[in-house]
């Protein structure tokens, strides 16, 4: 063999190592669910954005998987009109909740009343609802990428579809003037919904990094804080001109969540990755308060999602909170 084609061998081989070395393993999850067409679209059409152990470690009923199909698919799943019910049949076969056992009545006086509403969009994820002074409740259709309000007099619920698609619509928050705002969770922006004319407006995040607004308070002079999970960021937006300022949480991947603002108008932030609260005064300077006991009628130190704020009688010495772990 000449030098030349040994040379043109091994360009050829230097290319080809690279493009083997990328090539997709199989998932060791899929196995776990029986072979059939339905399998070969879920690969197709679910594990492309995750793996699919979150399938078959997630079990649910034919409700569930009813909703959570279409949710999927209003995300961006590839699922054509005629493979939606053949997945959720499958699923609903292949990967069912287990029975639950019974309740058990405790016998009292209290009577408590629960009334539901189906949202008009299927697979809409309602998050955090909202109560407003007008008698309203408001909710985000997470995965439908809609603002909905619920009419509790008539049931009546009114949905409100974002400007930009795919949104991701989180945490809520009313103004004094009625306008609802929420976290844009998918695409990186604050949103205001003026419910009189039905007008979306978006602010971006200046930082590429703030990739994932999350959940969003108003103080009381009428800033706005939000928390950036993913990104690991805390912001405040200036509802009269639009201004963000984001802060870096100093520990990594501590994932601010649940916000809360006290007495004195301090900013109270629960690190969802760690075992950190932290605050924010009005000079946006962020502390945090290292080895907080949080204790919720005696259970172990641990991950909080939210924060109700009880009271704060020393800052960082004597912080009293209520914490759900």
């Amino acid at each position: 063999m000449s030098k030349l084609m040994l040379g043109v061998a091994a360009v050829a081989l230097a290319f080809a190592l690279p493009a083997i070395a990328q090539a997709p393993q199989p998932d060791p999850w899929l196995a776990k669910l029986p072979a059939a067409p339905e399998r070969e679209i879920i690969q197709g059409a679910c594990t492309a954005c995750h793996n699919a152990e979150r399938i078959v470690t997630a079990p649910h009923d034919k409700f569930e998987w009813d909703r959570l199909v279409d949710g999927m698919v209003n995300v961006g799943a590839p699922l054509t009109p005629d493979q939606i019910p053949l997945v959720k049949a499958y699923l609903e076969k292949n990967v069912h909740a287990e029975a639950q056992p019974p309740l058990k009545v405790v016998p009292g006086s209290v009577k408590v009343q629960i009334k539901e509403w189906d949202t008009p969009t299927h697979g809409t994820r309602p998050h955090d609802p909202l109560a407003t002074p007008d008698g309203m409740l408001w909710y985000t259709g997470h995965r439908a990428s809609v603002l909905g309000r619920v009419d509790p007099k008539t049931g009546k619920v009114t949905e409100f579809k974002t400007k930009t698609p795919i949104s991701g619509p989180h945490g809520l928050a009313d103004d004094k003037d009625g306008n609802i705002w929420y976290t844009g969770n998918f695409k990186s922006y604050i949103g205001k919904l003026d419910p009189k004319t039905g007008q979306f407006t978006e602010y971006k995040m200046p930082d590429p990094k703030a990739r994932d607004p999350h959940t969003l308070i108003f103080d009381k002079t009428g800033m706005l804080w939000f928390t950036v999970q993913g990104g690991n960021m805390v912001g405040r937006l200036n509802p009269t001109n639009g201004e963000i300022k984001l802060i870096n949480a100093p520990t990594q991947r501590s994932l601010p969540y649940g916000t809360v603002i006290d007495t004195k108008n301090t900013l109270w932030i629960v690190q969802f990755g760690s075992n950190i609260i932290g605050h924010i005064d009005q000079d946006v300077t962020i502390r945090f308060c290292d080895n907080v006991e949080s204790k919720q009628d005696g259970s172990r130190e641990g991950i909080t999602h939210g924060l109700n704020f009880r009271g704060v009688l020393t800052i960082c010495a004597k912080l009293i909170v209520w914490l759900n772990q």
